[in-house]
């Protein structure tokens, strides 16, 4: 089996697309998931599957989200592997001492890695903001909500993306990496 990483966008921030985490793991295993476990509240999620490919993971969770608990909400998938690879090209790891402060923002479709280049621009110094080519990766030092950047990442900006911070990024990725996740 296949560990795979759902991240769905914008869900449990203030009091609108509200999922419980318990309501989302029991979804996921309705779904036909195995050794689903979620982190945080803040809809990040890891399970098994025999097959099938991430998009496809991303688009049954989503219209399950969608049907079965009333939210519409983007579901980006990643497997196991793909993780593996945005967190090992994270060129800005190293220079975030604070990991609340480096964000990492996921799409789909790397294709739409470019969109997110229009960040580019709102970066100030000391901040910096890199397109890998499987994620972009924006580092806050003064502060996320300080940050045009950051700002833009979370919101419509972001759209076609989900954003994470690498404190989260490094528990989904240990926890994706378990032998039983």
């Amino acid at each position: 089996m296949t560990t795979f990483v759902a991240l769905l966008r914008g869900i449990n921030v203030g009091k609108a697309k509200r999922v419980p985490m318990a309501g989302l793991r029991a979804l996921l295993s309705e779904l036909g998931y195995a050794g689903v476990a979620t982190l945080l509240n803040s809809g990040n999620a890891v399970f098994r599957a025999a097959k099938g490919a991430p998009r496809r993971h991303a688009a049954q969770i989503a219209a399950a989200v969608s049907t079965r608990l009333n939210v519409e909400v983007p579901v980006i998938v990643k497997s196991a592997a793909e993780l593996a690879a945005i967190v090992a090209e994270n060129p800005l790891a190293g220079k975030a001492f604070d990991h609340s402060r480096l964000l990492v923002s996921f799409v789909q479709d790397t294709r739409a890695l470019s969109a997110l280049e229009a960040i580019g621009p709102l970066v100030v110094s000391p901040e910096q903001f890199v397109v890998g080519n499987n994620a972009a990766y924006c580092h806050c030092p003064g502060g996320i909500l300080a940050s045009k950047a950051g700002g833009a990442l979370l919101g419509k900006a972001g759209n076609s993306a989900t954003t994470r911070n690498w404190r989260t990024v490094l528990r989904l990725h240990a926890l994706a990496s378990e032998p039983d996740a």
